[in-house]
């Protein structure tokens, strides 16, 4: 099988090429400037030139994208992506009902709402990992003990977030009303509190201040842009923030981010540091790791959970709905319900080091064994070809 595979801003491009290399196929690579999700001619034009001029069987992306979508629907051409965000707004447009489509995703709610809406050429593929690099990396390592620490954090603390400059401009009404809403969320483990909230009494106030833009062809709408790109960013970012600061008050904890941490006066900031060749060290030669899922992300199992696992790492997670699916808590991972939760259960595991090794081990193990990278990719090889065979 011949594969185009368009290379954007996602972290697992390289594990899912080699995986596809792994399985006996050939890969090439385009890595063109992307104008807008749906609409760039300069960018269809190459797409288009370069399908026709190699006869690919398929064109792969992570995530969705309207406009390849669209030039594989006129070409004749399967296309095929899989999901690592949730809600994708890209998602959201007509073409997803495209004959071509073959589309995975990681998030199962993701999966029942398009699948309601009539998309039929729709799967639900977690995310996982592959062990077999990280092993690598771990193994030639010489410089863990600069990433060694009790509690690390990797990751974004959204302090650039779109609401901070909203915020100002919206009636006192609605500025009330979004604060209890995302307070309301913060307290809630496991379910979306924002969506229900963003009523069509809210909406129709929030149109004054918020305009929404979207392309011919889309099917988003004022409430799920609000709610994702707007509150859902902002939310992560106090949830993030608040945590940090009241473990620092307790624990040594670093934070590896491209963040501002200049109000995190206890925390030791470390920098960002490399997805392939630093972020594992990090993940294993830390006693234990942190893992706050973006609340848009609705049930799903976000990236950096497997990254931990792969990497031998102890993690402490926020509950997600799938987690039960594919781990036991307790003995895989272990969740937190809360600040004070979380608080504790550091305590408890920083203390009970024979305990904390062996459900890191154990999490290792489960991702190696069930979650690997090849039978991800060998499962959705398989659907593309049954369904193939069957239309």
């Amino acid at each position: 099988m011949y594969i185009l595979l368009y290379r954007w801003r996602a972290y697992n491009y390289r594990d899912i090429e080699e995986t596809f290399k792994r399985l006996g196929h050939r890969v090439d690579n385009l890595e063109q400037e992307l104008g807008s999700y749906d609409v760039s001619p300069e960018f269809e034009r190459v797409l288009e030139q370069k399908i026709r001029e190699n006869c690919y069987d398929w064109v792969f992306t992570v995530n969705y994208f309207a406009i390849i979508s669209n030039v594989c629907q006129r070409l004749g051409v399967k296309y095929v992506s899989w999901t690592c965000d949730n809600p994708l707004i890209s998602m959201y447009h007509e073409s997803v009902y495209n004959s071509c489509n073959y589309i995975f995703t990681f998030d199962r709610t993701n999966y029942l709402e398009f699948s309601q809406m009539g998309v039929q050429n729709i799967w639900h593929l977690p995310l996982a990992v592959d062990t077999e690099r990280i092993d690598a990396v771990l193994s030639q390592s010489t410089d863990t003990g600069i990433y060694q620490g009790d509690v690390s954090f990797v990751g974004s603390l959204y302090e650039r977030n779109s609401y901070d400059k909203l915020k100002n401009k919206l009636s006192d009404y609605l500025r009330g009303y979004f604060d209890a809403v995302m307070e309301a969320q913060l307290n809630i483990s496991g379910a979306n509190m924002v969506e229900p909230m963003m009523t069509t009494d809210i909406l129709e106030q929030l149109q004054k201040y918020f305009k929404l833009e979207k392309s011919e062809g889309s099917f988003s709408d004022l409430g799920l842009i609000f709610e994702t790109t707007v509150l859902g960013f902002k939310i992560a970012e106090v949830e993030r923030r608040r945590a940090l600061i009241e473990l620092s008050k307790y624990y040594n904890v670093n934070v590896f981010s491209n963040s501002d941490t200049r109000d995190l006066l206890r925390i030791r900031y470390c920098g960002s540091v490399d997805y392939w060749s630093q972020m594992p060290k990090v993940f294993h030669a830390s006693k234990i790791n942190l893992n706050f899922t973006i609340p848009n992300i609705k049930s799903g199992i976000p990236l950096r959970v497997w990254d931990v696992l792969g990497a031998r790492g102890f993690l402490l997670t926020n509950y997600q709905a799938e987690i039960p699916a594919y781990f036991q808590e307790g003995e895989d991972l272990v969740c937190f319900d809360g600040i004070s939760d979380l608080r504790e259960k550091i305590k408890y595991y920083l203390t009970n080091e024979e305990e904390r090794l062996r459900i890191a081990e154990n999490g290792y193990r489960k991702v190696k064994e069930k979650h690997s990278y090849l039978q991800r990719i060998q499962h959705m090889i398989e659907i593309v070809e049954t369904e193939n065979r069957s239309s």
